[in-house]
C-alpha cells in the first residue's frame, strides 16, 4: 500500500460504511461516495443516529453533503460487528423524546450552577459572547 498524502488517502474507503461525526454533536452513518480536496464528504443512505445513555434511534436522512470543516471524525464500520452493540435500538419517536429530557435536565442543572456562582459573587460569560472579543 503506498502513502497517499491528505484526502487522497480516502479514496480507498470510497463505497464503504462510515460513521462522522460533526462538530456540532451529530453522528451520521452511511456509505462514503465521494471526497474531494477540502475534504467534503458525500454519504449516501445516510442515518443520523442519535445516542442517549443505552438507547439509539437512527433518523433516515437520505444522501448527506458534509463540508469538510465540520468533520471532527471519520471511521470505516466493519459491517460483521455493526450488529453487535450493547446499546438498544429504540423508534425515532421514543430516542427524540429522551433527548429532550436529557437537553433539559442538562439545562436545569447548568441554571443551578449559574445561579450558585452568582450567589458566590461570580459569574461565567455565556458562550455565545465568548466569539466577539
Amino acid at each position: 500500500m503506498n502513502y497517499m498524502p491528505g484526502t487522497a488517502s480516502l479514496i480507498e474507503d470510497i463505497d464503504k460504511k462510515h460513521l462522522v461525526l460533526l462538530r456540532d454533536g451529530r453522528t451520521l452513518i452511511g456509505f462514503l461516495r465521494s471526497i474531494d480536496q477540502f475534504a467534503n464528504l458525500v454519504l449516501h443512505q445516510t442515518v443520523e443516529r442519535i445516542h442517549v445513555g443505552k438507547k439509539y434511534g437512527d433518523i433516515p436522512r437520505g444522501i448527506f453533503v458534509v463540508r469538510g470543516e465540520n468533520v471532527v471524525l471519520l471511521g470505516e464500520i466493519d459491517l460483521e460487528k455493526e450488529s453487535d452493540t450493547p446499546l438498544q435500538q429504540v423508534s425515532i419517536e421514543e430516542i427524540l423524546e429522551e433527548q429532550r429530557a436529557e437537553q433539559q435536565t442538562k439545562l436545569e442543572a447548568e441554571k443551578l450552577k449559574v445561579q450558585a456562582l452568582q450567589d458566590r459573587g461570580l459569574s461565567i460569560p455565556r458562550a455565545d459572547t465568548l466569539d466577539e472579543y
